[in-house]
């Protein structure tokens, strides 16, 4: 009986199912039959027998150990060679198992619980992270392949830093991918700045004022996000993110214009900016640590120059607060 078994498994086995897993179990015993055991034989000599791989034998045997371990069939001790069991309907065989061997490892567990998540055989995600460079090719030649990579990638992300490291780097080492993130960077920013003017209510001056946005500049940034919030997945925010940065600002200016109170607070908010700039960069300065040849007749020109301006800058304040 073991050897009818293995000669109908190695012509028909490639077709997978329960009937052949059944052949597996009730004829093969790994290391071979035990002593005073039912007759069976070696996954080995199974396959010599029936003229495949003993490779694809065991993973029929570790199917029907897992199925047997869930309750579906028999174990392996209580059949032996030619014995009928009822069988699990035929849509569950591919729960079980698996064509490749990767499926056993670490990894191929991982990728199959993956794919099952995804509502997907597991078959197909082993046989796609067996051939990267099909993957590849399908990337570089399909643009629904890319971007299903694309965001299978940004999810990836989330979870694993090391790539994340990775992709970094590459986007550095890009002049034009470098160039894109910059360009996406200032169109966000510039989205968020009619967005928060939209949905707050407030202004942030150029001098870095916040207050509250009169109806008329509220109304033109919520009709201007709008027109942006419509856009299709596929079209550039850029053009119309800067159009509607630009017609903001403008109305902005006009509003601290047009107040005089306001107006004041602006400028002085932007001599108080200068003045902390000035202020950093002057106390950067050190004489520490210097060698006589570091200095030279021009920087001492240049600091007495500087030196100058500012007791004019002082003189012209004194005039005007006194």
């Amino acid at each position: 009986m073991v050897a009818e078994d293995a000669r109908a498994f190695g012509v028909y086995a490639r077709t997978g199912g329960w009937a052949f897993a059944l052949m597996v179990a009730r004829s093969v015993r790994p290391g071979g039959q035990a002593v005073g055991g039912t007759p069976k034989v070696s996954a080995r000599r199974f396959s010599e027998l029936a003229g495949c791989s003993a490779e694809r034998v065991m993973r029929f045997y570790k199917a029907w150990d897992s199925a047997a371990d869930d309750g579906l069939v028999p174990q392996f001790e209580a059949l032996a060679p030619g014995q009928e069991v009822e069988l699990p309907d035929a849509d569950v065989w591919l729960a079980y198992y698996s064509s490749r061997s990767s499926a056993a490892s670490p990894r191929g567990h991982a990728i199959s619980a993956a794919a099952e998540a995804e509502g997907i055989r597991p078959t197909k995600a082993l046989e796609v992270a067996e051939n990267p460079t099909a993957l590849r090719a399908a990337i570089l030649a399909d643009p629904g392949t890319a971007e299903a990579a694309r965001k299978a990638l940004m999810d990836r992300l989330e979870e694993d830093p090391a790539l994340r490291t990775e992709l970094v780097k590459d986007i550095v080492r890009a002049d034009d991918l470098k160039k894109a993130v910059a360009a996406e960077a200032k169109t966000g920013d510039r989205v968020e700045y009619v967005r928060q003017i939209a949905e707050v209510g407030q202004i942030r001056t150029p001098a870095g004022q916040k207050i509250e946005a009169p109806r008329e500049l509220r109304e033109e940034a919520e009709r201007h996000l709008s027109l942006i919030d419509e856009l299709d997945g596929d079209e550039e925010a850029g053009e119309w993110a800067r159009e509607a940065y630009d017609s903001v600002r403008e109305l902005v200016t006009r509003t601290v214009e047009s107040d005089p109170e306001l107006r004041v607070k602006e400028r002085r908010a932007k001599f108080y900016n200068s003045l902390q700039k000035a202020t950093k960069v002057f106390e950067e300065l050190t004489l520490d640590d210097a060698e006589d040849d570091v200095f030279e007749d021009d920087m001492l020109k240049r600091l007495e120059d500087l030196q100058q301006a500012i007791a004019s800058c002082i003189s012209a304040i004194q005039a005007k607060v006194q």
